[in-house]
């Protein structure tokens, strides 16, 4: 098989997956394709079952690559490798609308996911290195007042890790955090009068007007992302 052909197989149980993060298994070790006489991969059926199993325990186990490459090595050398339970808590999966972006819900859900920095580092898969950095450049941030990150941190964290296999550093994403905090603003003045209210449902009418913006600033920022690209 290709690897897009191989990206093909995987996509049914693991969506995120990518031809970089494929790549970037492969730079590990962890799978090593054939290469024709042109330099271009062919995977075979094994190939794409270590694959499989390097995603899963990922993606069910938290995993460094470290121990999934010795466990694919117990399995090389006819081992049964042990699979670890799961040691950090799961992060809740984001409530997408049917057009792929964040519905209204997303924005006012609290999952209530508290991480130690230990265990954000493992669940996000990144380097202290590379949180150090995401800190510094503002994108992520300890809970006020705590030193417990949630489950944005780790979205924005795992985010990062797959935008820096494109060679885009925590410095180049600064304007993100910039656009962000600029699009808060706007909806914060929109909320400004409804958290004005003293009566009994100010509170959820600011809840689901908060939802409502916010999700509609997301789908519009988007789309002219999507539309300029197109453009050029």
């Amino acid at each position: 098989m290709t690897i897009g052909q191989v990206l093909e197989e995987l996509r049914g149980d693991f969506p995120g997956v990518t031809i970089p993060k494929i790549r970037f298994l492969e730079d590990k070790g962890l799978v090593k394709p054939e290469r024709t006489a042109s330099g271009y991969r062919k995977f075979s059926d094994a190939d794409v079952e270590r694959l499989r199993h390097v995603l899963r325990m990922q993606r069910d186990h938290y995993l460094p690559l470290r121990v999934i490459g010795e466990q694919l090595d117990a399995m090389d050398a006819g081992l049964d490798p042990v699979v670890p339970e799961t040691a950090v808590p799961s992060v809740p999966v984001v409530a997408l609308s049917e057009d792929g972006m964040p519905s209204p819900e997303s924005f006012t859900r609290a999952d209530g996911l508290r991480l130690s920095r230990r265990e954000l580092l493992k669940v996000a898969e990144v380097d202290e290195a590379l949180l150090a950095e995401l800190e510094q450049h503002g994108l992520v941030r300890p809970l006020t007042g705590s030193a417990l990150y949630d489950t944005d941190a780790v979205l924005v964290a795992r985010t990062a890790r797959d935008l820096a296999e494109f060679g885009l550093e925590p410095r180049h994403l600064r304007a993100f955090r910039t656009a962000a905090d600029r699009e808060v603003g706007l909806v914060e003045q929109v909320l400004a009068p409804l958290r004005a209210g003293r009566d009994a449902g100010a509170r959820a009418r600011t809840e689901e007007t908060l939802g409502q913006v916010a999700a509609l600033s997301v789908r519009l920022h988007a789309t002219l992302v999507k539309a300029g690209l197109r453009r050029t």
